[in-house]
């Protein structure tokens, strides 16, 4: 599901249960990130849907990338794979007027 930065943000706090995903590359990662996001490249193919694989279904998804498409891919990807929620950062890292912090 796509949200728009204020919804994204509205519904991440809100969420007790919630997973931040970044599915940017590690060089993108490693540039700056949303606070506490678990990185998991999309472009590895194969290797990225055995990391979701591996992921708690229960959870919530709050996923984003630099742009929002890939991010949207990942969703769609996730949702083909059982997760029910799934939500797209619209406009992506770029659009993002939250704070961005550097990676453990």
């Amino acid at each position: 599901m796509n949200l728009t930065q204020e919804d994204w943000i509205e519904q991440l706090e809100a969420d007790s249960n919630a997973v931040i995903l970044d599915v940017r590359t590690e060089d993108e990662y490693n540039d700056g990130i949303i606070a506490s996001a678990l990185n998991i490249d999309i472009h590895q193919g194969p290797a990225f849907i055995s990391a979701i694989e591996a992921l708690d279904k229960s959870k919530n998804y709050y996923v984003y990338c630099r742009s929002g498409a890939r991010s949207a891919k990942a969703c769609e990807i996730m949702n083909e794979l059982g997760f029910e929620n799934a939500y797209n950062l619209l406009g992506g890292i770029l659009a993002w007027n939250g704070e961005i912090v550097a990676p453990d």
